[in-house]
């Protein structure tokens, strides 16, 4: 249920920040890509959205905390994991391609 939940959150979160894509992600190096610690209730709201590890550019690791905020409310969790966790914590690589955001795999160590 979770890999469900967060494929459509992916989903979400991409398309938002691909439609308000930074134009200072257009002359980026492949090194640049935030890592941002999210939480989100049972209810779909947006606890918290964090850096973790920063791409090293202010602007585009505040570019993949709005494309997070924009794209919230998410889905409320469905009843068996709202049962399992209040909350869910994750961290997520985000990566700026040409034209696009993307959020890559689940960061390795994500609580």
């Amino acid at each position: 249920q979770i890999a469900s939940y967060l494929d459509g959150w992916k989903r979400r979160v991409e398309q938002v920040g691909t439609a308000h894509f930074p134009e200072a992600a257009r002359s980026r190096s492949a090194s640049d890509n935030p890592v941002l610690e999210v939480a989100i209730r049972a209810d779909g709201s947006l606890q918290q959205v964090m850096v973790r590890r920063s791409s090293g550019r202010r602007e585009l690791d505040n570019a993949a905390i709005r494309s997070v905020r924009l794209a919230a409310p998410f889905d409320p969790f469905p009843p068996a994991m709202r049962e399992r966790y209040p909350v869910l914590r994750f961290a997520y690589e985000w990566q700026f391609m040409t034209g696009r955001a993307s959020v890559g795999a689940p960061w390795p160590d994500a609580p």
